[in-house]
């Protein structure tokens, strides 16, 4: 096994177990675990209790995860015994989650949170009549990356051996060879097509996506809005370029006929573009809970325990987990993530289903193509 290789496999438990960690710190003061909790509500002490307890949870667990996942790296790098670490840290995160989320909702409902509180849904018509443009310039970095892989791969085809390669082993060496054809030698630049036609897509979709704007200060929740859609548009669009050139990277290899391929140099660019991906979540927050506001805005902030303003409606029904949003009368295709940064699909929207189950075929239609 190569020692990229190893180190890829040690890593990934840690990456997930450090994305969950920073998770809670992304989320707005309202949406803890993807509770809804007024504003008043925001610093009780049941919310700081399970953030901490949460952490801890994925620190104990954590440690033995990356010591786990470097053992079987080392040990046994072509066993599925491999994916038990990464796998094993999704489901710790998760748990943890769950049992933060539940520990916050039983005091939400046994205290009646919202017992007196005026809800409201809060709309700001300029984000429609006055939209933030779609930042297409920053599609072309992905574009560039496709065009040169196809030039490349038809400069290089006349010379491309008979047999390429089409799968590399945990240990980073070939395992399976297939005959030339422009099929196969130009499978990963349709792979590259179609990933940067669904990212594309994906984003200008969310990009539309309803702006959820607190009631009590709609003119600065619309501000941190457009500052959200904007940057987390131009970091996966940037996501996107990267993973092209990984994929660039993968198919100089096949096309030269490399009989080991290293993980880690290939898996570089990408991680480059998650890395700034996510330094920009950090610094943006969900929805862009962490934004600063300008004075003009911020002199108009209201004191968070007043009863007589607006706070955000009790929406939990609609989300199932705080993670799965279900809500057949609203006509949005993604909304905002609770927990997390990001979008998600409103899986009551039958247009939403329709675009996963297309996306899908997609997948399997190309995974089969190019075959």
């Amino acid at each position: 096994m190569t020692s990229g290789a190893f180190w890829t496999d040690a890593a990934i438990p840690l990456l997930i177990l450090l994305t969950a960690w920073l998770t809670p710190s992304l989320t707005g003061p309202t949406l803890p675990f993807g509770v809804r909790v007024p504003p008043a509500q925001s610093e009780h002490p049941v919310i700081a209790e399970q953030r901490r307890s949460y952490r801890l949870l994925l620190g104990a667990g954590g440690g033995v995860l990356v010591l786990l996942g470097a053992l079987l790296a080392a040990l046994a790098p072509d066993s599925p015994a491999a994916a038990l670490p990464p796998l094993a840290a999704l489901a710790g995160g998760a748990a943890a989650y769950v049992r933060a989320r539940r520990a916050i909702r039983a005091v939400k409902q046994r205290e009646d949170w919202y017992r007196g509180l005026r809800q409201s849904v809060a709309v700001d018509t300029a984000l429609r009549t006055s939209p933030e443009p779609f930042p297409w310039l920053w599609t072309l970095p992905a574009l560039f990356v496709l065009a040169a892989t196809a030039v490349l791969g038809v400069l290089r085809y006349p010379s491309m051996p008979q047999q390429l390669p089409t799968h590399y082993n945990g240990s980073g060496a070939v395992d399976h060879f297939t005959g030339k054809s422009v099929g196969t030698a130009f499978a990963l630049v349709f792979v590259q097509a179609a990933l940067t036609l669904v990212v594309t897509l994906v984003a200008w979709l969310s990009f539309r996506s309803r702006a959820d704007l607190d009631p009590a200060r709609p003119a600065a929740s619309a501000y941190r809005h457009r500052r959200f859609i904007v940057r987390m548009t131009v970091s996966v669009l940037l996501l996107a370029a990267c993973a092209n050139l990984t994929v660039l990277l993968g198919a100089w290899g096949i096309w030269h006929g490399d009989r080991t391929m290293g993980a880690l140099p290939l898996l570089l660019p990408t991680l480059a573009g998650l890395a700034l991906t996510v330094v920009v979540a950090v610094r943006t927050g969900q929805n862009g809970s962490r934004v600063p506001l300008p004075e003009d805005l911020t002199a108009d902030e209201p004191a968070v325990d007043t009863k007589a303003s607006a706070v955000h409606q009790d929406d939990d029904r609609y989300w199932r987990g705080g993670m799965v949003y279900v809500n057949r009368q609203d006509p949005a295709l993604f909304v905002g993530k609770r927990f997390g940064v990001g979008w998600t699909v409103n899986l009551g929207n039958p247009r939403a289903l329709l675009l996963v189950a297309g996306l899908v075929a997609g997948t399997l239609a190309i995974d089969v193509l190019t075959r």
